[in-house]
């Protein structure tokens, strides 16, 4: 149940799904993730976590951002419990476990590499088969945002506590 409790949080990553590019656009990755439509849990979660203000912030920032979809197949209740206020710490943890520091592109990325999140610990990447960050698996690389990248992906990720 922990495990899962960790992977809604992570879905508020998710938030970023809409194409944006850098070079010709100006939305940040919030503004790309709200306007998507689809990463609606994933605007709440960093409301309710106050980490808007920074995912809008000069970054350069890449997120995994789970969707709607990603954050529903967590067990009921899940979502509604990390939202609340005395659960900020859990559900801050579990949200910038999808984040990491950095522009990183798809190109950028190796079979068995890890990276550094802005919580602390590291992701695993995998490239066989696909993009895959831990079990996650990447369904839309490279959404590009004015200050960083958006990787959209199929499952909310938690952090080992």
């Amino acid at each position: 149940m922990l495990r899962r409790t960790f992977l809604a949080a992570t879905t508020a990553a998710a938030l970023i799904s809409a194409p944006a590019f850098a070079g010709g656009h100006s939305k940040d990755i919030v503004d790309t993730a709200v306007a998507a439509g689809t990463f609606n849990t994933l605007a709440a979660a960093l409301t309710a976590a106050g980490l808007v203000d920074t995912l809008k912030g000069e970054g350069p920032f890449t997120v995994f951002a789970p969707t709607d979809e990603a954050f529903a197949a967590l067990p009921e209740g899940t979502v509604e419990t990390l939202l609340m206020p005395e659960n900020k710490d859990q559900l801050t943890a579990i949200l910038t476990y999808h984040v990491v520091a950095g522009k990183v592109m798809s190109t950028d990325l190796s079979d068995g590499m890890m990276a550094a999140t802005v919580q602390g610990s590291e992701v695993k990447i995998g490239t066989m088969d696909g993009v895959k960050v831990n079990d996650a698996t990447v369904t839309t690389a490279d959404i590009e945002a004015s200050n960083g990248v958006i990787h959209v992906i199929d499952k909310v990720i938690i952090p080992a506590m």
